[in-house]
């Protein structure tokens, strides 16, 4: 196997080793592809949401699982926050350029999964 399946070259020249445990990419990854992650990512696909609009758009999130699978892909630089100084704060979030770049393959994912399984019966 070639070496591009475990080293990519980033834009500044430096090599990740993505199968290395202390790789940033890595931790990437991880945050993407949590229990959550892909959900948040997904959501704000088509829109930007506010938090509460976020949270009932994905079944089964807390309040609390929300904020830290944010918080870890504002870090990571796939999403971002705008808060507006209002009474109380709005909060907004909205995939960057490299958000929408990591989601699109997912949703792509999500699509074939679906028209993949059998048809579900009306309950």
């Amino acid at each position: 196997m070639g070496e591009g399946a475990q080293l990519t070259q980033a834009e500044s020249g430096a090599e990740y080793e993505v199968f290395h445990t202390d790789c940033p990419a890595r931790d990437v990854v991880d945050h993407v592809t949590s229990k959550w992650g892909v959900w948040v990512l997904i959501s704000l696909r088509s829109n930007d949401l506010r938090f509460h609009a976020l949270r009932d758009s994905i079944q089964g999130i807390s309040e609390k699982m929300l904020a830290q699978t944010l918080r870890a892909l504002v870090q990571d630089g796939l999403v971002w926050r705008e808060v507006e100084p209002t009474t109380p704060p709005q909060v907004t979030y909205g995939l960057s350029e490299f958000g929408q770049d990591v989601a699109e393959p997912l949703t792509d994912l999500f699509d074939r999964i679906t028209r993949r399984l059998p048809a579900r019966s009306a309950v």
